[in-house]
Formats: C-alpha cells, sequence, structure tokens
C-alpha cells in the first residue's frame, strides 16, 4: 500500500507582494516602459503621494545641508 504525499508548492506569485516589498514594486511598475521620465514620475506621484512627499521632503533636507556647509 502506498502513501501519495503532496508537497506544498509556493503559490506566491510575482504579481504579490507585502507590505515591505510594496514601494520596491510600485517603483518598479511605475518606472518600467519606454516612457519618458517625468511621465513616469507623475504617474508615481498619483498613485504613491506619501511616497512621493516623503522622498521629496529628504532631498529637501539633504540640499538644506549641502548649504549649511559653505560660508560667505
Amino acid at each position: 500500500m502506498t502513501d501519495a504525499t503532496t508537497t506544498p508548492t509556493n503559490t506566491v506569485s510575482a504579481d504579490t507582494s507585502n507590505k515591505k516589498t510594496g514601494l520596491s514594486d510600485a517603483f518598479r511598475t511605475h518606472f518600467a516602459g519606454d516612457a519618458p521620465i517625468t511621465d513616469k514620475a507623475k504617474n508615481f506621484a498619483k498613485a504613491k503621494p506619501w511616497a512621493s512627499a516623503a522622498l521629496l521632503g529628504v532631498a529637501a533636507v539633504a540640499l538644506l545641508n549641502t548649504f549649511r556647509g559653505t560660508r560667505g
């Protein structure tokens, strides 16, 4: 008598993600393709406004810190 055992297979596809990889999946989705980079950035900003605002805020702080080090 043989007992048929099945091994579970990984059913997670590349289209599904968790919260940790959701932002990277959004980057991949919006910045892939042949469209100009400005259109890609606009589409990403419309889809993820909070992430875009955070990215803009970090860039602004970095820019202000570069000016802080100069002496006039």
